[in-house]
């Protein structure tokens, strides 16, 4: 009986989906993966539960981590989906053809759908075995940044470095299972690489001189000159190993986050402008970069997102996005609730939705899916360089 309930609800909220979608008249929905698979490289921003099993501070899989997440927590920080389960989503759920939408940019949509139904997980590397390598892996890990020793006081953490170590560990399995490296080079270059590296090495790096030396060594210039170089290094490592089609994110706006407010914003409100100015010194050159691969490489099809400028424009318009508060966590303690991140089981604000940020350093759900649907689709030039990520898909 139980089980003829599952299929009957299943069934109905198929229906419903489609009834809902009914109007956009001529469209043709497709079931077919847009990619054959998705890799993630990343911080906190994206880890969803590599930090789980090492000994680190940075760890999310507690309450209330998680709490509009199906599965709970996870090691997600964040109350619900990143932007990697977001595009996730895009790759490989239902599209439609002739818009060249996803179902799910559009938000009501998936709540139709019973729980887990929605999700397309691209697994963590930790937990990632067999067969399930080929649909993709996350190696994202919270306080990892490009330089080595980024995140050190929080204990372990999984460096660019180590990630890529992963990953050719990855690509020797699908070596194994497709029968030769041939077979992999041609299935690995059309899937989708997300990277997200560099919030951390200011973060928990140039602007934590107690503890690290880069602001003593480094003008902001030359630090961000040191990371690119190192950077572009460890790109072409990805790229030698298969990788085409790269989506390289820019760093977002640390210095409005909470925890830089509660730090450093004479007024808890204003941004503090010296991280920030720093941060766009990285991402122009991480632009710039995207131009010198796409030249210099054979194949190479790599974007770039500028999370910085899609964040401006939810700072400074955010009634129109349905935010209410843009300068304190939705759960933390201290100013701003900016001082440390989200305590177990603390009880976090009621309406999630119309907060930027879910603690003191991550974005909520909310602002995760906004940024995954511009980066996916742009909604202006600005927003992606030089395509967005639904055009490379096709590519």
């Amino acid at each position: 009986m139980a089980g003829e309930l599952k299929k009957l609800w299943v069934l109905l909220s198929l229906r419903v989906l489609l009834s809902v979608s009914g109007s956009w008249s001529g469209v043709r929905a497709q079931t077919q993966a847009q990619v054959p698979c998705y890799f993630v490289f990343g911080d906190s921003l994206v880890d969803n539960g590599n930090n789980n099993a090492i000994s680190s501070l940075a760890k999310a899989n507690y309450r209330p981590y998680g709490i509009e997440f199906p599965r709970g927590p996870t090691g997600r920080f964040c109350n619900g989906r990143t932007t990697a389960d977001v595009f996730g989503e895009f790759h490989t759920s239902l599209s439609y053809s002739s818009t060249g939408q996803n179902w799910a940019s559009s938000k009501p949509l998936f709540f139709f759908l019973p729980l887990n139904f929605w999700v397309s997980i691209i697994p963590p590397y930790a937990t990632t075995r067999g067969q399930d390598v080929l649909k993709g892996v996350n190696y994202a890990s919270a306080a990892a940044g490009i330089r080595d020793e980024t995140g050190q006081q929080l204990g372990a953490r999984i460096s660019m470095n180590r990630q890529l170590r992963n990953y050719k560990n990855t690509v020797s399995q699908i070596v194994n299972i497709l029968g030769d490296e041939n077979s992999a080079a041609d299935y690995l270059s059309k899937c989708i690489y997300s990277v997200g590296m560099g919030s951390n090495d200011y973060l928990n790096n140039y602007f934590m001189p107690q503890i690290y030396s880069t602001s003593c060594r480094y003008t902001p210039e030359q630090y961000a000159d040191v990371l690119i170089k190192q950077y572009s290094k460890q790109l072409r490592t990805l790229y030698k190993y298969g990788a085409r089609k790269v989506v390289l994110i820019g760093v977002g706006q640390i210095g409005c986050s909470p925890s830089e407010l509660a730090q450093f914003s004479p007024n808890g409100t204003a941004c503090v402008e010296r991280i920030n100015r720093a941060n766009q010194l990285f991402n122009i050159r991480l632009k710039s970069l995207v131009d010198n691969f796409n030249k210099n490489l054979a194949d190479a099809k790599f974007i770039y997102v500028n999370a910085y400028g899609i964040f401006q424009d939810l700072l400074e318009n955010p009634s129109s996005f349905g935010f209410r508060v843009t300068n304190a966590g939705c759960c933390g303690v201290g100013r701003n609730n900016g001082q440390i991140t989200c305590l177990p089981f603390q009880i976090p604000c009621p309406k999630r939705d119309e907060y930027l940020f879910w603690d003191a350093y991550h974005p909520t759900e909310a602002v995760n899916v906004i940024i995954a649907r511009r980066s996916y689709s742009a909604q202006s030039s600005s927003d992606t360089y030089p395509i967005d990520i639904r055009r490379l898909a096709q590519l």
